[in-house]
């Protein structure tokens, strides 16, 4: 049995199981470039791969799973070179992305502590996803003046109602109940009782087990239980489905406020919530929504992609990757600073990108 180190990845093969760990735990195990780069090329060398039967996918560390992409390293590259950096990550990070959705065997995800932007993009398309009671699910990019990427476009936008619009433009954090609750997690087990479920995987000869499925389904019922919570989101269903499924970021401020004025709390913090963002990011995150709901998921990742490139050299990515990592302030000058000032033109114009003679570079994905 050998273990690898390639950079911040553990990887081991041992008894058909591809074990991966994402080893950068004082990063909260941040993805970054070279990380996403050799993920990508590990989960393509197994998919053909007969010592391989499963994939268990890990965060090292007590904290969790992957806190999302390293944003700091495309920001320190702000002033030169980011186009040429950018490009081959979101490449490299939305293709593994896709492979794991399109993923031929099965791949377990421990979503246990933070799960959040790259995070969620790594583990959402896993075939078994485990939360507990620790997991802190979140696509934050809006808190940045980003957008959520990573698949966003198409796995938000299939969510019940108007939560996939909510969870997009408030980048709210949920817990395991309601991850479970939105189908974007398969099963409960308490954080506790993961080092056994790993030895038991461990145990487990995959290589001639003589079902795969039934296999997991033991291993599922012997360690799955229902979540000792109930959904928050839930319980909001209808104030969520009320306001965000209105098709402005006006009229959802406006609704919001009114309600707000009748002494409704929630809406006067959602609104709240919303007047905190770039009103760019705003706009096109709910035109991303918009068009995620009739695109397959490779279309979404090339429309992502698109949008990622534009985002690159836009004044709001850089001030909120400022104001929330690298000053921390938490008071980004978004510009334009109002949602008067951001036209249908301008939100239009991040959804192209001129890749040349040689097209999207994703164009590939289906």
């Amino acid at each position: 049995m050998t273990m690898l180190k390639e950079n911040h990845i553990l990887t081991e093969i041992h008894r058909g199981v591809g074990w991966i760990t994402l080893n950068r735990p004082r990063a909260l195990n941040a993805l970054s470039y070279e990380m996403v780069t050799e993920l990508e090329q590990i989960f393509m060398n197994w998919k053909d791969d007969d010592q391989v039967s499963l994939i268990y996918l890990e965060g090292a560390g007590e904290r969790g799973l992957c806190a999302g992409g390293d944003i700091r390293s495309l920001y320190d590259r702000r002033d030169a070179d980011i186009i040429p950096f950018a490009t081959p990550y979101f490449q490299s990070e939305y293709r593994m992305d896709y492979l794991i959705h399109h993923y031929p065997k099965p791949v377990i995800a421990i979503m246990d502590g933070y799960v959040m932007g790259g995070g969620v993009g790594i583990s959402n398309g896993a075939s078994l996803r485990m939360v507990t009671e620790k997991t802190k699910w979140a696509m934050p990019e809006m808190n940045i003046g980003f957008f959520p990427d990573v698949g966003a476009s198409y796995f938000l936008s299939q969510m019940p109602g108007s939560f996939g619009t909510y969870l997009a433009l408030t980048a709210e954090t949920i817990t395991a109940a309601d991850v479970l609750f939105l189908g974007a997690a398969d099963y409960y087990v308490q954080s506790e009782r993961l080092a056994d479920l790993k030895q038991a995987v461990q145990q487990e000869d995959w290589t001639t087990v003589d079902s795969l499925e039934q296999g997991l389904d033991r291993l599922v019922k012997r360690f799955s239980e229902s979540s000792p919570l109930s959904s928050t989101l839930k319980q909001a269903q209808d104030k969520v489905n009320h306001h965000f499924s209105l098709g402005t970021i006006e009229a959802i401020l406006q609704s919001l406020k009114q309600a707000a004025k009748l002494g409704d709390t929630w809406a006067e913090e959602k609104a709240r919530t919303l007047e905190e963002k770039s009103p760019t990011s705003l706009k096109i995150a709910l035109e991303q929504i918009k068009r995620g709901r009739t695109l397959s998921l490779g279309e979404c990742f090339q429309m992502e992609i698109n949008l990622g490139m534009n985002f690159m050299v836009s004044d709001d990515f850089h001030e909120g990757v400022r104001a929330v990592v690298v000053d921390k302030d938490r008071r980004p000058r978004w510009n334009p600073p109002t949602l008067e000032e951001v036209s249908e033109e301008d939100v239009l114009r991040y959804f192209h990108y001129d890749w040349g003679k040689e097209g999207n570079p994703l164009k590939m994905l289906k």
